[in-house]
């Protein structure tokens, strides 16, 4: 079975999860989506998450930004239609899960998971918790290392934004190596053919290549949602638009 992680680890501590779960089960098919999440960016891992998961079928994601490790926060998996969801309960996973229809969730005994790895650190729960709960998922024994959960989970809202006649204000979720700006305001939203930000107008296009180089423009991307970019060039560095902004715009 497939098992995909997420996480903000960066380099080393993603090697160390897909070790845990090899252990545990030798056949599963690891694929990293990313460990390039901005560290304790949580709206950021579960909109990448959100727009990766699909693409798998029948898989178990574990997805890891936890800035509460180690604290009061609960370890879940979400079983779904699909899918399983295992994270922290942070909000993370909840956009995903529900979107694939939520069936059970269980909150994860650290307790047993960390008989498995023979320790429970208080700052690499990736190892320790989420990567074994993700394995026994795998092989479908969930219910060995987790109990099913009733109360109230954290719930994340990605597409919160707000649209008034031409005002909108929506956040910047993601900064791709590009510098293309990517924010949480679905296509839907699009109805002019001009977008302003401060003070700049910026045409909506359908691609890069209908303004010239170097020339700032907006279009759907394929998160399917509202991007500032700029050809052959960095949106971000040329506006200082940084990830987790808000940002204000008029279309006309």
């Amino acid at each position: 079975m497939i098992v995909t992680l997420l996480t903000d680890f960066g380099d080393f501590y993603p090697g160390v999860m897909k070790g845990v779960i090899l252990k545990i089960n030798p056949k599963a098919i690891v694929v990293d989506v990313s460990h390039s999440v901005e560290p304790q960016n949580v709206f950021q891992g579960a909109f990448l998450l959100y727009n990766a998961y699909k693409f798998f079928p029948n898989a178990v994601h574990i997805a890891v930004v936890d800035p509460g490790v180690g604290g009061r926060r609960r370890a879940l998996a979400f079983e779904c239609r699909n899918h399983i969801f295992i994270a922290p309960d942070n909000g993370i996973a909840y956009p995903s899960a529900k979107d694939d229809g939520i069936e059970r969730v269980w909150v994860i005994d650290e307790r047993k998971t960390s008989k498995i790895t023979g320790v429970l650190s208080n700052t690499f729960h990736g190892r320790d918790v989420f990567a074994p709960a993700g394995a026994y998922a795998s092989i479908g024994l969930l219910k060995e290392i987790a109990e099913p959960y009733e109360d109230e989970v954290v719930k994340l809202e990605l597409f919160d934004y707000v649209v008034e006649d031409n005002f909108i204000r929506c956040n910047v979720v993601f900064i791709d190596r590009f510098g293309n700006v990517v924010t949480n305001l679905k296509a839907e939203e699009i109805k002019g053919k001009y977008l302003f930000f401060e003070g700049v107008k910026i045409p909506i296009v359908r691609c890069y290549e209908e303004v010239e180089k170097g020339k700032p423009l907006a279009l759907i991307g394929s998160f399917g949602t509202l991007e500032l970019s700029v050809r052959e060039g960095s949106f971000a560095e040329e506006f200082g638009v940084s990830s987790s902004d808000s940002i204000e715009l008029k279309q006309l």
